[in-house]
């Protein structure tokens, strides 16, 4: 039985994913359970967050996509929660910014969605994390905020047919090059948490999650700690991936 990461990743290299992606959710029913503003939801939410990205860098993964802030998140939330929540965007850039790991790790960090969408504070800064981790090679982040599946494939939609691309030259693969996520491979495993009324992805990386394994756990993500990681992973490894065949 694998009992730690380093094990894993020695034991079962060639069989673990190569890209996971998270889908963060609970944060805010954790801080109600226990009577709490949801606001500290979300800031407990985000130091789990840092803990559990080096949880998996340990195991050898090296790509990463973070659901961070849904396009139907933005909807339903108030204002005073979705200004809470650009403060913790800022204030994890300037973590990231003074953290050596980071530059250890070679962590690179990019951001898809609407972008555009978010206060000039917190898009500034998104800018800064973008530009300061540029140049690292190693470890790949992922974050989607202000972000919709559906909207990403309308847009490279928009754009195949902006650039004069002739419907005979159409096919998956230019496809994918036009997707906010070009630079990513396609999802090998899909973990939510929070999930106590069904099993569902939410509009997370539809396309690129079409041949990606599924893990949906009950536990809020403030609870999800590194043996559920060793858990998920060793749950994937048993997995028999047949990719469509």
């Amino acid at each position: 039985m694998v009992t730690t990461l380093e094990e894993l990743k020695k034991t079962a290299k060639d069989k673990l994913p190569k890209h996971i992606g998270l889908i963060i959710d609970g944060n805010r029913r954790w801080a109600k359970e226990r009577n709490l503003d949801v606001n500290l939801g979300h800031l407990v939410g985000y130091e789990n967050l840092k803990k559990r990205l080096f949880d998996f860098f340990d195991a050898g993964i090296h790509y990463l996509s973070l659901y961070i802030l849904s396009l139907e998140n933005v909807r339903k939330r108030n204002l005073k929660e979705l200004e809470y929540i650009y403060k913790i965007m800022v204030k994890a850039v300037d973590n990231v910014i003074n953290e050596s790991i980071v530059k250890e790790e070679k962590v690179r960090f990019n951001a898809i969605g609407r972008i555009p969408m978010l206060p000039p504070n917190a898009r500034k800064k998104i800018k800064e994390l973008i530009e300061f981790t540029k140049d690292h090679d190693q470890n790949f982040i992922n974050l989607c905020i202000m972000y919709d599946g559906h909207e990403e494939i309308v847009d490279a939609v928009k754009e195949i047919i902006s650039d004069g691309v002739k419907p005979e030259m159409v096919n998956t693969n230019l496809i994918k090059t036009y997707l906010y996520a070009k630079n990513f491979p396609p999802l090998d495993y899909v973990i939510r948490t929070g999930m106590d009324d069904g099993a569902r992805i939410s509009g997370f990386l539809l396309w690129d999650s079409s041949y990606a394994e599924f893990k949906f756990r009950n536990e809020l993500w403030p609870d999800y700690n590194k043996e559920m990681v060793i858990e998920d992973l060793e749950d994937y490894i048993k997995r028999n991936r047949r990719m469509g065949k």
